[in-house]
């Protein structure tokens, strides 16, 4: 692949991903930070891809964020729902309870109580 290749596979993939930002219903985000990957976020964040590639769900996006002062319950991940204007941080996050989260509060939408950590409104900006 050439260099004018790459450019027009990097716009169409900046296309697309604007695209299912625009449609989405949920976003989750996951706690990245040095402690949240010593705790074992990159492993729970690619389980919860994984179960929403599985699941063939296109108005879920998936992004990344830096800390966010939780140190002892990281792993982190936030679920989004974005037409609810809900935000609900789970903590002690293993990709076991991120396939949970997938089914059960995204596909099924029951937040998985033993988890959360605070459910907040989301704030217009």
């Amino acid at each position: 692949m050439n260099i004018e290749e790459l450019r027009k596979l990097r716009e169409k993939v900046k296309r697309e991903m604007k695209l299912r930002e625009k449609n989405a219903r949920i976003r989750i985000i996951v706690g990245m930070a040095t402690s949240g990957i010593a705790s074992g976020a990159r492993e729970t964040m690619n389980a919860i891809l994984d179960e929403i590639e599985k699941r063939d769900l296109k108005d879920v996006i998936v992004t990344q964020s830096g800390e966010k002062g939780l140190h002892p319950k990281e792993p982190i991940v936030i679920v989004e729902e974005i037409d609810k204007k809900r935000r609900f941080v789970y903590g002690d996050v293993t990709p076991e309870v991120g396939r949970m989260i997938v089914i059960e509060h995204i596909v099924h939408g029951k937040p998985i109580q033993n988890y959360i950590v605070q459910i907040e409104e989301i704030k217009e900006e």
